[in-house]
């Protein structure tokens, strides 16, 4: 891995999601004692390279545990994870829950759908609350053991050792890290702007399916194909900065595939502009020229949700779907990631395909957030 990554070219302060305290801008490295004194994980930016490798060196090491002895260890031991979660989501909340079970610790989940609040003071008021073990309110699911299982109930009293916390507004997780005083806070999504551990696992992912850790390999460049809603997907956000100041030590291409109503975000690209070893490029096809040399193709579905005017929505659903008829056009080893939920966008006809990697995506999250949590949450005094 050191000898396929550099360090970045740029800091950048400004994310997706709004502007990230130039404090914790390249705060996570290497050392752990970074990453057990950090107020949390809210953006992508914070992450250096070395500390990029220590995470997924982690990661491998949670993996094995797992599929070795069918667990990871008890380093979270009386410890509680709070989830907090405003939009609905099983795929993040289950993985997060099901890692700190894996690592002994124990859950509580707060399901806030009804209460999206404004991303100010009632959002920080609320999250003091949880972290504190009183009643916000809500619908509460406590949890302990390996598989999450919980009761529910309408208050707590458990203390929460660290909050995950997804919102529908932009900026709102960072705006409750910086005003709130809890520790440690993890974004697990805020609106249209970041969802960091997402990109971590999917660069992991990417790291891992190309073996790009391994120092024989002969690869000259990386091709990325991003399609879909690339405007809403904060997926596609966060990773194509991540993949910029990855310090991969290539060439990168970023291949952006979307109707031009869902086009990237020019505030993404001007990120990833900044350094000079990337490319990007602009579609509203999806053609053997998009496809004939990619290494990854990372699909988004069009969210519904996420669009105000429902006719834009019925113009743009459906318009890529990726099937074993558009794969020809791909080489034989090219892996195809999605974050999942999806709809239509990648037809099950292709689940079977060896470069259908979205399942493998799905359950590399929990190794790496038992590694976000690992590093997060346990103290390192040494």
């Amino acid at each position: 891995f050191p000898s396929r990554i550099r360090p970045a070219t740029m800091a950048e302060s400004t994310t997706a999601g709004g502007t990230l305290p130039a404090s914790l801008v390249d705060a996570l490295t290497n050392d752990p004692k970074t990453w057990s004194s950090a107020p949390g994980l809210v953006s992508v930016a914070q992450v250096t390279p070395p500390g990029l490798e220590l995470l997924f060196r982690t990661a491998q090491d949670m993996r094995a545990a797992v599929r070795t002895r069918g667990g990871g260890d008890d380093r979270l031991a009386g410890k509680t994870l709070a989830t907090v979660f405003y939009e609905a989501s099983t795929r993040t909340a289950c993985s997060f829950q099901a890692a700190v079970a894996r690592l002994g610790g124990r859950y509580v989940h707060y399901a806030g759908l009804d209460k999206g609040g404004d991303g100010g003071e009632d959002l920080t008021e609320t999250v003091r609350e949880i972290a504190a073990g009183t009643s916000a309110g809500g619908d509460f699911c406590d949890g302990s053991g390996v598989g999450g299982g919980g009761s529910n109930s309408s208050s707590t009293n458990i203390k929460a050792d660290a909050i995950v916390l997804r919102h529908p507004i932009k900026g709102s997780v960072g705006a409750v890290l910086q005003s709130s005083g809890i520790r440690p806070i993890i974004n697990a999504g805020d609106g249209t702007g970041e969802h960091p551990t997402q990109a971590l696992l999917d660069l992991f992912t990417i790291w891992d399916e190309l073996q790009l850790q391994s120092t024989q390999s002969q690869r000259k460049r990386l091709v990325v194909v991003l399609l879909g809603d690339l405007k809403h997907g904060r997926t596609v956000h966060s990773l194509a900065k991540l993949l910029a100041r990855a310090g991969l030590d290539l060439p990168i291409t970023l291949r952006y595939a979307s109707p031009p109503i869902l086009a990237m975000p020019k505030a993404v690209q001007d990120v990833v502009a900044q350094y000079d070893n990337v490319t990007q490029e602009t579609y509203d096809t999806l053609d053997k020229t998009v496809l004939e040399d990619a290494d990854v193709l990372y699909v988004t579905r069009v969210q519904r949700e996420r669009f105000d005017n429902p006719a834009d929505y019925e113009q743009v659903k459906g318009s890529y779907i990726v099937n074993r008829e558009l794969m020809k056009d791909a080489p034989s080893s090219t892996i195809v990631m999605h974050p999942l939920p999806r709809v239509e966008e990648i037809s099950t006809d292709f689940d079977d395909d060896p470069r259908a990697a979205y399942f493998r995506q799905m359950e590399n999250g929990m190794y790496v957030r038992m590694a976000i949590l690992a590093l997060l949450m346990t103290k390192d005094d040494a």
